[in-house]
């Protein structure tokens, strides 16, 4: 019988939703979540194996990172790992013998990638400088924003696994890639090394961060030769699955999505640098492994360090960000609670509002989305607090993720003896609640989106902030002169 690869995902995201969060002792979870796998008759013997091994990959993931947990003696180099399925002093030491085989030809790379290497968790999360020859096939899928998007077949692909007794890393064979090219942005202040060390340093640390497998340049453009990152291939983006999908989705699947949306950032925060454009184009769908990610770290940077001028899609940008030129951490959480609305919705917010100054200034005097009818209390509470105009006001990201875990922990209430007598009242609003019955009275289709891609917004083309914080809430001494200079010319981005 063959392994049904999408029934062991929902088994595994099961496990870890029957799980008490209120445990912070990571070694119970694992043992729990591996309980809760053998325990399940629905699995065969060796779809249980698999999703245990899964289980097991996370819980060494999350022992490097932390740099806690039981540790062993490698039985080959004789040095204390605490990875349990390959050794990660191996991995890290067979990729520094390797340093002196490759370069790309500029030392600032090289570093970074060698830095990279000699931290690396595991061997499906190896950052690499892939010659552009590996890859074939290329074909341009998209271009917006600040780069073009390419597909790309690599050959010989990535590395997936440790061979022990080899000891050598192995790959997975050829497969489908994404190539992003890497600018220059001045009126940002931001440079592609910028970008570049950020999905590096980031994104394989994390399972909610779409994967970067590593760097080339593109030798075929003899004028610019640019850089260009290689990630991974994910399914679609939260737009066109919400698309395709809003008169399915019950409003748990709605709340899956944002908690995993929720997760990333999380992690982002957690390394103390805001993202900055997080839109519902940034956020990618994994079908294979039923998880949401985070895209896009272009203007992903340290909390302590502005850019001069602000950059993303109007529509998600906090109005404190507009008026004072001021991104943070709760700028981010402003974007959530947009996200939360679209996902609400199935559609983004403002799609019939031209990007202008006059729009700018709705946001700024405290204008949002009209919540959907139907819509869960407690999820409407939560979105209203991201959103609030105050930036005190909206709920941290720790605050943001145990409220969500919370109400996400609700779709398993039915399934879960510990849950039976469960008096929390975000229950009430689940019950007999689905999001099909608050889409009967709309049309069968979305309205097309052409206001999706994120912009640069020069300062001097943005309302300055007031002094008076009432003034953000009453605007009548305006110029009309700055509504034109806010309609940035096209041939601009």
């Amino acid at each position: 019988m063959p392994i049904r690869q999408e029934s062991i995902i929902s088994a595994v995201d099961r496990a870890n939703d029957i799980l008490n969060f209120n445990i912070h002792n990571t070694i119970i979870q694992c043992e729990s979540a591996k309980k809760i796998i053998n325990d399940n008759k629905s699995l065969t013997k060796a779809e249980k194996k698999e999703a245990i091994k899964i289980i097991n990959q996370h819980y060494d993931n999350y022992k490097i990172v932390y740099n806690e947990g039981t540790r062993r003696i490698c039985e080959n180099c004789q040095e204390e790992c605490l990875a349990t399925l390959y050794c990660e002093i191996c991995i890290r030491n067979n990729l520094k013998s390797k340093f002196s085989e490759w370069t790309s030809g500029n030392d600032n790379i090289d570093n970074l990638i060698q830095n990279c290497q000699i931290e690396s968790l595991s061997p499906d999360k190896i950052i690499e400088w892939i010659p552009y020859n590996n890859l074939k096939n290329i074909k341009k899928l998209t271009e917006g924003g600040c780069s073009e998007i390419y597909t790309a077949n690599w050959i010989g692909g990535s590395y997936n696994e440790w061979d022990s007794n080899k000891r050598k890393l192995k790959r997975f064979g050829t497969h489908k890639v994404i190539l992003k090219t890497l600018e220059n942005i001045e009126n940002a202040n931001r440079s592609w090394f910028d970008e570049a060390k950020s999905h590096l340093t980031i994104s394989n640390k994390w399972s909610n961060i779409v994967k970067c497998y590593g760097l080339t340049q593109d030798i075929k453009d003899i004028k610019d030769k640019k850089y260009m990152l290689v990630m991974y291939a994910m399914s679609m983006d939260l737009r066109s699955y919400l698309q395709e999908n809003h008169d399915k989705l019950t409003w748990e699947e709605r709340i899956v999505i944002i908690y995993d949306i929720i997760i990333a950032l999380y992690r982002i925060h957690k390394e103390n640098t805001i993202h900055r454009d997080l839109h519902s184009g940034n956020m990618l769908y994994l079908k294979s492994e039923n998880i949401w990610c985070i895209s896009d770290l272009g203007f992903c940077g340290p909390a302590e360090i502005p850019l001069k001028s602000i950059y993303g899609n109007l529509s998600y940008v906090a109005p404190e960000v507009i008026t004072e030129k001021k991104q943070s951490f709760a700028s981010d959480i402003y974007s959530i609670g947009m996200l939360m609305w679209e996902i609400s919705s199935s559609q983004p917010p403002f799609i019939n509002y031209e990007h202008n100054y006059d729009f700018a200034m709705k946001i700024v005097n405290g204008m949002r989305p009209q919540i959907l009818s139907g819509t869960p209390l407690e999820y409407r509470n939560l979105m209203e607090r991201c959103w609030n105009t105050d930036p005190l006001k909206r709920p941290d990201i720790n605050i943001l993720l145990k409220e969500m875990q919370e109400m996400k922990s609700l779709r398993f209430e039915k399934i879960s003896n510990d849950k039976i007598n469960n008096k929390n009242t975000i229950k009430k609003f689940f019950k007999n609640i689905n999001i099909r019955q608050s889409f009967k009275s709309r049309k069968k289709t979305v309205s097309k989106i052409n206001k999706s891609e994120s912009r640069i917004y020069l300062s001097d083309y943005l309302p300055h902030a007031m002094e008076d914080d009432d003034a953000l809430y009453h605007i009548s001494n305006l110029h009309p002169e700055e509504q034109d200079e806010l309609e940035i010319p096209d041939d601009i981005f």
